[in-house]
């Protein structure tokens, strides 16, 4: 399950997390549904969103959700998941572009796909794939042949570029196919004035896709030789940086033009949680190139508050309506919090003394017997079992999976989601 906006647990309150699941389930059994059992391998992250932004256009109807079986994935329980159209356009956007990502490393020879038989056995699914994604997609009056057009240009455009050529020349084939996607929502939806404002958010959500896939990526191309769009046409970390900071504003922008019945999910998506996948491609808990701590929301992404409180309030349940102060809250900069690389915890702070726990951990307990460390199977069990509860992540304090000394969680006092000033949209930013 790839992508780029993966939003941890406690950011999603207010029962956005049901609601996430629900789109990131509904879109594994649609593919299944209309594809068959192995076309869920492509379910991901960033296809849900598609599936999102229809539903937070029309309506909320009992139909829209549906009751599915228990799972491994949700610990055997059973679940509300999305169906519905939003959903099987997700899926045929998913399995096109996976198809197009399989032929590509087929050609590439990229591992056992360097291997003839698995090759071909490859090429067979790709095939399968984009006839089954353009099927769904005819049925829904979405006609992927410009997802596909996009994809195969990628290589042309790839292989004439380099230094000096604009990072955006390489980007362009990634943005027109998520501009279609995002732009026929709009369309499912009966809301056809959308379409544009969703157009550019498309465009701009493929353009930070691509950038930060490519910043993630460029080491391990570097270390394989394999060809990378930063490598290749000298753009540097912090030129990009200005480029996805830029594609961040601009959707914020462009969802204010669009006009939904319940924004709340999408706007968490798509105004905070590209914020904090930026940040995490370019290092967490480092400074953005504002200089502000990078683990908090700029600004922008907390101006809406002063909408709903000072006249022109937008429309229930959404959050981009007009702005009376003729500002753009999304422009904004900063609203870093006190976490930056020595955040407060002794790391590399003399200040702050370390405990027994490690950097930052507790002060020692006096009349306390050190406990016995755990073997390596059983402090993997219980590793499994933190990183499933969250508790690596927000625990207040939690017992170290092998060691057993006491640690807190890393993000249980960080600022990512001290939305202060954010909640007109109820958008279940308040953690």
């Amino acid at each position: 399950m790839f992508g780029i906006v993966r939003p941890c647990a406690h950011r999603l309150t207010d029962g956005l997390k049901t609601e996430w699941t629900a789109h990131l389930c509904g879109l594994c059994l649609a593919l299944r549904a209309d594809h068959g059992q192995l076309s869920r391998v492509v379910t991901n992250y960033d296809g849900l969103i598609v599936s999102v932004l229809t539903e937070a256009q029309v309506e909320r109807t009992a139909g829209q959700r549906r009751t599915a079986g228990p799972c491994p994935l949700r610990g055997m329980r059973t679940a509300p998941v999305a169906r519905g159209e939003g959903a099987r356009l997700a899926a045929s956007v998913s399995l096109v572009l996976a198809a197009a990502k399989v032929r590509d490393h087929v050609t590439d020879g990229d591992g056992l796909l360097g291997r003839r038989p698995l090759a071909a056995a490859a090429r067979r699914v790709a095939v399968g794939w984009d006839r089954a994604g353009a099927r769904t997609g005819a049925v829904l009056g979405f006609d992927t042949s410009v997802l596909v057009d996009a994809v195969d240009r990628q290589p042309g455009i790839e292989a004439l570029a380099g230094p000096g050529t604009s990072l955006l020349t390489v980007t362009e084939p990634t943005e027109t196919a998520t501009a279609a996607a995002f732009a026929h929502t709009a369309v499912l939806a009966g809301r056809p004035g959308n379409r544009e404002p969703l157009a550019e958010a498309g465009r701009l959500f493929g353009r930070l896709a691509h950038l930060l896939d490519a910043v993630e990526d460029q080491r391990a191309d570097a270390e394989s030789g394999a060809w990378n769009p930063l490598t290749a046409t000298g753009t540097s970390r912090a030129e990009t940086r200005r480029l996805a900071d830029d594609a961040v504003r601009g959707i914020r922008r462009a969802l204010r033009e669009a006009e939904f019945t319940d924004a709340r999910l999408a706007h968490v998506l798509l105004a905070h949680e590209l914020r904090v996948s930026v940040d995490r491609a370019f290092g967490a808990h480092g400074t953005t190139h504002h200089g502000h701590a990078a683990h908090g929301h700029d600004a922008g992404a907390h101006d809406v508050r002063g909408q709903a409180g000072q006249g022109g309030s937008p429309p229930p349940g959404n959050p981009y309506g007009g702005d009376p102060r003729g500002g753009n809250p999304y422009a904004g900069q900063g609203g870093g919090g006190p976490y930056g690389p020595n955040n407060g915890q002794g790391d590399g702070n003399p200040g702050v003394p370390s405990g027994p726990g490690g950097p930052g951990g507790p002060p020692p307990r006096f009349g306390e017997e050190p406990r016995k460390p755990r073997g390596f199977l059983a402090g993997c069990a219980v590793f499994v079992g933190l990183c499933c509860t969250c508790k690596l992540c927000c625990a207040k304090e939690y017992e170290g999976p092998w060691s057993r000394k006491k640690r807190e969680g890393c993000c249980r006092d960080c600022d990512c989601c001290d939305c202060d000033g954010c909640d007109c949209c109820d958008c279940g930013c308040d953690c």
